[in-house]
């Protein structure tokens, strides 16, 4: 099968580009060319439309009782409305062709964003030879019980790994475990389970500058994903043991805890705090959220970072580098690397339905949402102690809460054949669509590219 050609990349994203320029184009004179005001009507009801979903989310998000019920009905109701006024009025091919045009015009956007951008992932080198003394930390009851499930120890101990099962019924320590490992001659130490434990653990493999082996048996696997490890299987992480290439990574570090994923303050960090969290996270944060986001009387959040200040901050999420879309935790949110050595910064604010409907319709562009980058972040309030959500674990910790960035801190040895990360959603602004499409490469460029061919 014929593999495309990465000298090509650049030539792709400009036509697509240019395609998503003749696709919205056309959307337009669709609904120009719709007879009588028809055209204004689809643009006017689809903008509106768009506007009362955001609401009727903001309702079931803020709200209890009556109003969430009336919220959720009108998420559902909106979208049939929508199609009923277009089928009285008779403008409902005109309504069809417009947004099938709009969606193709969108896809072949990010199409065209994401293959000019092309960031070049994190660098692997060839590991040394493989640990002679591995030992695995593996959490029975993580992901469901996947350890188990997948046979996770059998196989590892078949790789000569040292495997021990967390007892949990009762609190350990990991890291505890961890350091007796290093001092009994450990020369690698990895972790099945989730990402709170993954960090413990790292955190001590760091400190004696050994190899790091996830092992990707989390519910939800961030780490793992991001390090483009299977997801899926999670024994094939163990694959590493015999077939390995390292890379080394950063960690981030929020009152002398380290984390790989995020820090947390505000919102999330609240409902992590509540007992019930861990045996029902969605109905918790559901329940939750009505007292936090309406007149948020948590605790008021700034956040200081080189010469940028955040201030009254519903909620803060401090990330061990910066997510790749600009909302991190929308589906798909993923870092491309963990190796640029800073820490990606998103804070919100969101008090009223109408700034509900701004962040929905504008996204990171919203005035309610921000989206930076730090090295060092210095996190304050109005209390002496604030929740931080490590990693999803709960802690609370003395403000002001100081975070920083380790950079190049952890080996972490993964398979040479991988899956690999999913790709990123690039930030969508056609303004950088307009630029791609109408940009012509740098004199030379194209001998360059037709010499690699060549080669």
């Amino acid at each position: 099968m014929a593999r495309s050609d990465p000298s090509d990349a650049p030539a792709r994203a400009r036509r697509s580009a240019r395609l998503a320029l003749a696709c919205a184009l056309s959307a337009v004179v669709v609904l120009v060319a719709a007879s009588g005001p028809g055209g204004l009507l689809v643009l006017v009801v689809g903008v509106v439309g768009a506007a009362l979903m955001a609401v009727g989310t903001w309702w079931v998000l803020a709200h209890r009782g009556a109003l969430r019920v009336a919220g959720l009905l009108l998420v559902m109701a909106v979208p049939v409305a929508v199609l009923v006024i277009y089928a009285r009025a008779d403008v409902w091919p005109e309504a069809l062709a417009a947004f099938a045009l709009w969606a193709v015009a969108a896809a072949c956007a990010r199409s065209a964003l994401r293959g000019a951008r092309h960031p070049q992932g994190m660098r692997a080198v060839p590991s040394a030879p493989p640990p002679r003394h591995p030992v695995l930390i593996m959490n029975p009851k993580s992901g469901g019980g996947k350890v188990g499930r997948f046979g996770l120890v059998e196989k590892a101990e078949a790789l000569g790994a040292r495997v021990v099962l967390l007892d949990t019924t009762v609190k350990t320590d990991v890291a505890a475990i961890a350091r007796q490992a290093v001092a009994e001659g450990a020369d690698l130490l990895g972790v099945a389970g989730g990402d709170g434990t993954q960090a413990l653990v790292a955190e001590v493999a760091s400190e004696h500058d050994l190899p790091f082996l996830v092992i990707s048996a989390g519910t939800r696997n961030h780490f793992a994903m991001d390090l483009g490890l299977d997801r899926d299987d999670p024994a094939r992480c163990l694959d590493a043991l015999t077939d390995g290439e390292e890379l080394r990574i950063d960690l981030g570090v929020v009152g002398g805890h380290t984390f790989v994923n995020t820090a947390s303050f505000g919102v999330y960090a609240d409902i992590v705090q509540r007992p019930e969290y861990r045996d029902a996270k969605a109905g918790t944060a559901l329940n939750a959220l009505p007292d936090l986001l309406l007149g948020y009387t948590g605790h008021a959040l700034d956040a200081a970072m080189d010469e940028m200040r955040l201030e009254a901050q519903q909620a803060l999420l401090v990330s061990n580098n910066p997510y790749a879309a600009p909302e991190p935790m929308a589906a798909g949110g993923r870092r491309v690397r963990l190796d640029l050595g800073v820490l990606g910064v998103f804070g919100i604010r969101v008090n009223n339905a109408a700034q509900a409907a701004e962040v929905a319709l504008r996204g990171a562009r919203a005035a309610g949402l921000q989206v930076l980058t730090s090295r060092r972040i210095l996190v304050g309030s109005d209390a002496e102690r604030i929740p931080v959500a490590v990693d999803g674990e709960a802690l609370t910790m003395p403000t002001p809460v100081t975070c920083t960035i380790r950079p190049g801190a952890l080996r972490v040895l993964v398979p040479r054949l991988r899956p690999g990360a999913p790709p990123a959603t690039p930030p969508m602004h056609w303004r950088d669509v307009v630029t791609l499409a109408f940009t012509r490469p740098p004199p030379g460029a194209e001998d360059r590219t037709d010499g690699a061919r060549a080669a």
